[in-house]
């Protein structure tokens, strides 16, 4: 669990890292230095966060409930419109240098889909994109019953990576009818502990997930903590 903020600056202090060290080894091609990747895993304390391009009328309340409700709200740089992130989601930002994988945002979009249709299918749950938004959805081939499971936005500067998906667990969807998530005003939330009646636990989904990660982006993991 960590504060919307300072994880923010954080990933900043990564993503900045791997520009100046890209600088440097464009400078100095006999003395390159290892840029690597970093995978942030996180909880947030309820936040709503509104994307460069989005539209803040998409929030539906103001200051003062917000205060009530112990919410934040921050705009932010990613693309996207907003989205909500609180306990029991699995927040992942993937820190990446995509020159060392391929050079392809729509692919890298469609990649962290498939980690997360993949770990929701280990639980039952089938999961599949939904043409003309990204993210990871449950039955958009019907259109009234559609509902967004992993909201997605990106940052990208010279193919570095920041921001990334959230995957409701068991969120507390009652946040998500204060705002008009992602835009889209005619689509549901939902969870998997909606659709299941039960959550998995948080370690499993995360190390489910991981596994997941890897596998599409063929990496192999170094453990590291904040």
């Amino acid at each position: 669990m960590m504060d919307y903020a300072a994880c923010w600056d954080y990933q900043e202090q990564l993503f900045r890292e791997k520009l100046e060290i890209k600088s440097w080894n464009k400078l100095n091609p006999d003395q390159t230095q290892s840029i690597g990747h970093h995978v942030l895993f996180v909880e947030h304390p309820p936040v709503y966060t509104l994307g460069k391009s989005g539209d803040a009328s998409h929030l539906l309340i103001d200051e003062e409930e917000q205060k009530r409700l112990g919410v934040s709200f921050f705009h932010i740089n990613r693309g996207g419109d907003i989205t909500f992130h609180g306990p029991g989601q699995l927040v992942v930002y993937p820190i990446l240098d995509l020159e060392q994988m391929k050079t392809d945002i729509h692919w890298y979009m469609r990649q962290l889909e498939e980690a997360v249709i993949r770990t929701i299918g280990h639980f039952g749950v089938k999961g599949d994109r939904y043409p003309g938004f990204t993210g990871v959805w449950l039955a958009p081939e019907i259109s009234a019953q559609a509902r967004k499971i992993c909201a997605m936005g990106v940052r990208t500067s010279r193919w570095v990576t920041m921001h990334g998906l959230a995957l409701n667990n068991t969120t507390d969807l009652t946040f998500f009818d204060r705002m008009i998530p992602c835009g889209i005003k005619d689509k549901q939330v939902t969870s998997l502990q909606k659709e299941l009646g039960e959550a998995p636990d948080m370690t499993t989904l995360k190390s489910i997930f991981k596994q997941n990660f890897a596998d599409v982006f063929e990496i192999d993991w170094l453990e590291a903590h904040a």
